[in-house]
């Protein structure tokens, strides 16, 4: 079920900065108190593959999120201290080291349960009479961005193998502020300084005649 416009679940989870502090994080209070935009992005499990290049492009996007006043949120059921050996190694053996924004650390799963992005289907085994976990019971590869209300406006999910396009949550940062600031809509594959419309026929029709 989506959670798009919804808020986001009220709930800390431990967390992690760059210097190794065990931080406890609440994400709608992250945006709420400090009326900020916050992109969280969900990876499976540190010192994996796809995941270390997606966390350096955070990384390397984070003045640009910056700029647009998002604060960036790593996210794993990894524990605090996988983490913190993860961002002491060095980039060229695999490792996160130079991320700045903190990580969560889900180890109970409360947080991804409720968002339901966990690679996990309860099953009934007959050997053992036994309802087991069937699974990696690590999350996918989710991402949610969430306004300064707390009012989640974008979420998406890939497969584990499949890494995510950074610039494209850049782009629905700027799609959302103009909306917010403009009150107009962003058409397909609008950016930053081109035409949007008002929300009416008038303006679609005059939109899609300027595309020819």
């Amino acid at each position: 079920m989506s959670l798009v416009g919804k808020k986001f679940p009220n709930i800390t989870v431990d967390a992690i900065s760059e210097m190794g502090d065990n931080l406890r994080i609440n994400v709608l209070e992250e945006a709420t108190k400090n009326k900020k935009k916050v992109l969280l992005f969900w990876y499976p499990k540190d010192f994996t593959f796809v995941c270390p290049t997606e966390l350096h492009a955070f990384q390397a996007a984070l003045p640009e999120f910056e700029k647009r006043n998002t604060i960036v949120i790593g996210a794993s059921c990894d524990t605090n201290e996988v983490h913190f050996a993860w961002l002491n190694t060095a980039k060229n053996n695999g490792g996160i080291e130079g991320v700045t924004y903190p990580l969560l650390a889900d180890t109970t799963r409360n947080l991804a349960m409720v968002l339901g992005i966990l690679d996990a289907e309860l099953v009934y085994d007959e050997v053992s009479d036994e309802e087991l976990i069937e699974g990696s019971n690590v999350t996918y590869r989710a991402t949610y961005l969430i306004d300064e209300t707390g009012k989640i406006f974008h979420e998406s999910v890939n497969d584990m193998p499949l890494g995510r396009n950074v610039n494209e949550y850049l782009r629905m940062v700027d799609a959302y502020t103009h909306i917010q600031t403009k009150g107009e809509v962003c058409p397909a594959n609008w950016e930053a300084g081109k035409d949007a419309m008002t929300a009416d026929r008038t303006s679609t029709a005059a939109y899609l005649s300027s595309m020819n």
